[in-house]
């Protein structure tokens, strides 16, 4: 497998979940994060973005410039981390996500910009996906100030392909996504 290096975003509002931390939720006795983090044992570097909390295992920890300005400021603070030519970005709330979907997002960006995973409505999740370092910074030198600008306008543009529909994609937005 290709190397890669891991940005893990973890530091929204988590405003529909009452201001409790996303995070840090658990399920099935693992916190969401904890669950991400143990997805991507295999990165040369694992970066969080967000507050310093207590995890599984040894990461580094940044957060975006500004405090709370979004995720596309988030993804640049993350891959001012490491150096791998693959970066797999993943949100802190993908529960099912595991070791072998990092593979095939890996092993899935070929000669592309990048490979990430369809939910299980067909969603396209640019949070659950592999890109290019040097595709992800010219696109962050495209869209200038990364302070509250859309991950698709990020995105746009970028040469992508998306998996089969999975669970692995499937993210947490609300108390409901939690159910098995």
């Amino acid at each position: 497998m290709v190397e890669f290096d891991a940005v893990v975003l973890a530091g929204g509002g988590s405003s529909r979940f009452g201001g409790v931390d996303k995070a840090m939720l658990v399920l099935d006795g693992v916190s969401l994060l904890d669950r991400v983090l143990t997805a991507t044992f295999a990165a040369e570097s694992t970066v969080v973005v967000g507050p310093e909390r207590a995890v599984c295992r040894p990461v580094e920890w940044t957060m975006e410039n500004p405090p709370s300005g979004g995720p596309v400021a988030g993804i640049a603070a993350g891959i001012a981390v490491g150096r791998a030519p693959i970066v797999v970005l993943l949100s802190c709330d993908l529960p099912w996500i595991t070791s072998d979907e990092i593979t095939d997002l890996v092993d899935g960006v070929g000669e592309r910009d990048g490979f990430g995973l369809l939910d299980t409505d067909s969603r396209e999740q640019w949070l659950a996906a592999a890109y290019r370092r040097t595709s992800l910074v010219e696109a962050l030198k495209r869209v200038g100030d990364p302070r509250d600008k859309s991950v698709r306008r990020l995105f746009l543009g970028l040469d992508l392909a998306w998996s089969a529909p999975s669970r692995a994609g499937d993210d947490v937005d609300s108390w409901a996504d939690l159910d098995d």
